[in-house]
């Protein structure tokens, strides 16, 4: 059953990644533009380490990882990519802390989830650790422990904060469906059993106590029902992929209490059309499901489709203002 009932979510906020380098000057963008629900910021623009997968791969406990020509490898013992990832990760949360002094309120943080994460590190051999269920089970049991140390040191530094913890899983319906491809190229790894999926989901979800967590995945065919019976708060998504094959799914998870993070704002430099033109298909939606229009406030917080980091710094800033005042057209006309 989904704990979502109890939370109440920001109207909007950000994916995760931002453009650029400099940790301060985005944390001072975030908290200036989504401050009723800010973020810690991701900058893959650094290289291997600030990206969505070195990053975590630097949470993890007793598992390091390095850097390959072919990706990130599990590796024997912590290298210069690991530190790598840990000291950014620690300049992010001090911007972070300094520009959310005194703050009480929702604050997100993101880290890749357990079945993108096995089908992008690969093990010793080359392989993808998901070819492995031994190793699946490893690496799940080593990003739990490690995201609790993570969400600790967050509350530590933005005491005031209520934490909201995103798993990022834009590989999850590739891996229910047996597409991710084997280090040849040649063959794909074998569909892993939906249980074992949610189960492993629903542990990683457990981490959080009694915090709510967002699943996100910017791919289509999000597996709505999987999510909400794993115990997901909230599910992240981009808008324009919805068919109306995903209808029902939507509706179910509505009513049952989930929240919806719609991805209704480009996630790379577009123009922009004004605030109550990007939620028109949320209101289509909800007419189509026949749903209440008081639920929409109550139901969903807007994002743009995905991470900002192919954004210009200019674009990101207006794409992440631009979802504020979306929300606002969404609470102030629900018709």
């Amino acid at each position: 059953m989904s704990n979502s009932t109890q939370f109440s979510f920001g109207a909007a906020t950000g994916i995760g990644s931002m453009p650029g380098g400099d940790a301060r000057e985005t944390a001072k963008t975030v908290t200036g533009s989504v401050e009723d629900f800010p973020f810690l910021a991701e900058l893959p623009a650094r290289g291997p380490g600030a990206d969505m997968i070195g990053r975590t791969a630097g949470l993890l406990v007793e598992l390091y990882a390095r850097v390959e020509p072919s990706g990130w490898r599990l590796g024997d013992r912590p290298g210069r990519d690991t530190r790598r990832a840990v000291s950014w990760l620690g300049e992010d949360l001090d911007a972070l802390e300094e520009f959310t002094q005194g703050y009480e309120g929702q604050v997100k943080v993101q880290a890749v989830g357990p079945w993108t994460l096995a089908a992008a590190l690969e093990l010793k051999n080359g392989e993808a650790v998901l070819g492995d269920p031994g190793a699946c089970r490893d690496l799940a049991g080593s990003l739990a422990e490690g995201l609790r140390d993570h969400l600790a040191e967050v509350r530590r530094r933005v005491p005031g904060a209520q934490l909201v913890l995103q798993l990022d899983e834009p590989s999850l319906t590739a891996v229910l469906r047996g597409h991710v491809r084997t280090a040849s190229g040649y063959r794909t790894h074998r569909a892993v059993d939906r249980q074992i999926v949610e189960a492993t989901l629903r542990d990683l979800v457990g981490v959080h106590g009694d915090g709510p967590v967002v699943v996100h995945s910017c791919a289509p065919d999000v597996p709505f029902a999987l999510l909400r019976r794993a115990g997901a708060a909230a599910v992240s998504f981009d808008f324009s992929l919805l068919t109306e094959r995903d209808d029902d799914a939507i509706g179910e998870a509505v009513e049952a209490g989930t929240r919806l993070f719609a991805g209704v704002v480009p996630g790379t430099d577009a123009a922009l059309s004004d605030p109550a033109g990007s939620v028109m298909g949320v209101r289509t939606l909800w007419r189509r499901l026949g749903l209440q229009p008081g639920l929409l406030t109550e139901a969903v917080t807007l994002t743009p489709t995905c991470g900002l980091a192919g954004a210009s710094p200019a674009y990101a800033r207006q794409a992440l203002a631009h979802c504020v005042r979306a929300a606002r057209s969404l609470a102030d006309n629900p018709e």
